[in-house]
């Protein structure tokens, strides 16, 4: 890479978070919201790139990430009456102490085992959620009353039901695990990762703790996830059982190959692309699934590597 690289990445990155800001005062009430669920949830693709991307461990069970840190953070707004940074808090060190058990017994296994592992270890973990209904709501989920869900400092409140606060409380998330994502995959623990990804019998010869560099990368990975999870319960006002299902492991792993794995960008290419997509056809035609997988073939034919991870390929190899 050359010298200039750190430079146009960070820049790059900084162009976006920048677009973002500008956005907010572009467009109209309806994008703020929709935006602001993208930049959430780009925010889970971006945890489970972490891992599938750069680590090379494909998961089932990020849903299980995402939903601790969605029932951590609503439950002590609802159940203990929490402010909502000690909600947010409490949302990621539970997506970080599930993602660290999870981690010790998954990573015993490896490939085809691991991604089975980690599915019953997230099947496990939503029927759970429906056993004790009287905590979680079951099926039915739990509203964040509209009172808990506002910021205070000092003698200034925000709330987080605002379209505007929403949107930029998103865009203040998105913007530092974009940032942090693109210090660790550039840092040498980065580039240990990649090593792991790439050769781990070969990574051990070198002297590298695979197996706790590897422990590492799911705690972080599980971390950011619960952070977005967390985000979700607190902006949108709303925790369900849904989350915590397959499909919601499923829906990352898209938006991650649709993106480009191993991007940093890559995952909110792959979200919007995505969301877009459905939101588009949905309102001309009920088959708008039809449409969405004709796109999704059409995107694996001519960028069988993502779309940004098949810009980087051919025409932009600084690209992180």
């Amino acid at each position: 890479m050359s010298e200039a690289s750190p430079a146009k990445a960070y820049a790059l990155h900084l162009g976006v978070i920048a677009l973002l800001f500008v956005l907010s005062f572009l467009l109209p009430e309806y994008y703020h919201g929709l935006l602001a669920r993208i930049m959430v949830l780009a925010v889970f693709a971006m945890g489970y790139n972490m891992l599938f991307g750069y680590v090379g461990l494909l998961s089932l069970g990020h849903a299980m990430f995402f939903a601790a840190g969605l029932y951590g953070a609503g439950l002590a707004v609802i159940q203990l009456g929490w402010s909502v940074p000690a909600a947010f808090l409490c949302g990621i060190a539970c997506g970080a102490v599930v993602a660290l058990v999870i981690g010790l017994l998954a990573l015993r296994t490896t490939g085809v085992a691991f991604m089975i592992v980690t599915m019953m270890f997230a099947q496990v973990f939503y029927l759970l959620i429906l056993y004790f209904a009287s905590w979680t709501g079951g099926d039915q989920g739990m509203v964040v009353p509209q009172p808990a869900r506002v910021l205070v400092f000092g003698a200034t409140s925000l709330e987080l039901t605002n379209p505007t606060v929403r949107y930029m409380t998103a865009l203040v998330l998105f913007s530092i695990v974009l940032l942090v994502t693109l210090a660790i995959v550039r840092s040498r623990y980065g580039r240990v990762l990649v090593a792991i990804r790439e050769n781990e019998e070969r990574t051990k010869m070198l002297g590298y703790d695979t197996f706790s560099n590897k422990l590492a990368a799911v705690v972080v990975s599980g971390s950011i996830c619960a952070a977005s999870g967390a985000a979700y319960a607190l902006l949108f006002g709303y925790v369900g059982s849904s989350f915590a299902s397959v499909q919601y492991s499923i829906l990352p792993l898209l938006w991650v190959l649709l993106g480009g794995a191993a991007t940093t960008l890559g995952p909110l290419i792959g979200t919007l692309f995505m969301y877009y997509v459905i939101d588009i056809t949905s309102g001309y035609t009920s088959a708008y699934l039809l449409i969405v997988g004709i796109a999704l073939i059409l995107l694996v034919l001519f960028f069988p590597k993502g779309i940004l991870g098949s810009i980087r390929q051919r025409w932009l190899g600084w690209l992180p």
